[in-house]
């Protein structure tokens, strides 16, 4: 897969959006800026984005306003949020955030490191969400012509299969690995519900063979 994924960075402040554009420039990602809750959620009618970095504090707009929108939405409900906001923020505000249907929530000024790290994670999770569903409609349509009337031996293609589905299995080794080491109870659902994933179609795949 060689498209790159897209973040979505919502800050009302041009020089917010620039420092998080500088942390994230050595990562493998297309940077969206949006200024407001108005331009994110206009940003998100036609791109699709792997994750939202998204400020509280904004005119208009708040963040919490701006994350209850996205969730509400069939579409974007299930786009990871990062909550940022400044230190002395009111004491709910975290509690508010995950609320929301934050994934994570970070006070500036933060950690550099931390935040490329969580944003890598999940980049690495969507990229493999989206080679899983690929590699999941490939088994299918192959399964489909192979065992199609006339189509000769089904067995034939097992082999090619099973080594993909490998693939994923070693891709999800790797990104379980990186979860590890980055130590974010954050990625435990997302982590959790993509094993599965992949648990139920190497078992669909057993059963065919």
């Amino acid at each position: 897969m060689t498209d790159r994924a897209n973040i979505l960075l919502v800050d009302d402040r041009e020089e917010n959006l620039i420092a998080l554009e500088a942390i994230l420039s050595s990562l493998d990602l297309v940077p969206v800026r949006a200024r407001s809750g108005e331009e994110a959620l206009k940003a998100l009618l036609n791109t699709e984005f792997a994750l939202i970095l998204l400020d509280v504090r904004m005119p208009g707009m708040d963040g919490f306003e701006t994350a209850a929108h996205i969730k509400r939405r069939e579409r974007t409900r299930n786009i990871p949020i990062i909550f940022l906001t400044v230190v002395d923020s009111a004491p709910d505000y975290a509690f508010r955030g995950y609320a929301a249907g934050a994934v994570d929530y970070l006070t500036k000024p933060f950690d550099p490191w931390v935040l490329r790290a969580k944003v890598a994670v999940f980049i690495e999770l969507y990229n493999m969400n989206k080679r899983l569903a690929e590699q999941s409609s490939m088994l299918r349509e192959r399964m489909a012509g192979e065992l199609a009337p006339g189509a000769g031996d089904p067995a034939a293609v097992l082999p090619e299969l099973s080594r993909r589905l490998t693939a994923v299995e070693e891709e999800l080794a790797r990104v379980r690995e990186l979860a590890r080491k980055s130590q974010d109870p954050a990625l435990a659902i997302p982590l959790g519900d993509l094993a599965e994933r992949v648990t139920n179609l190497r078992a669909g795949f057993d059963a065919l063979s």
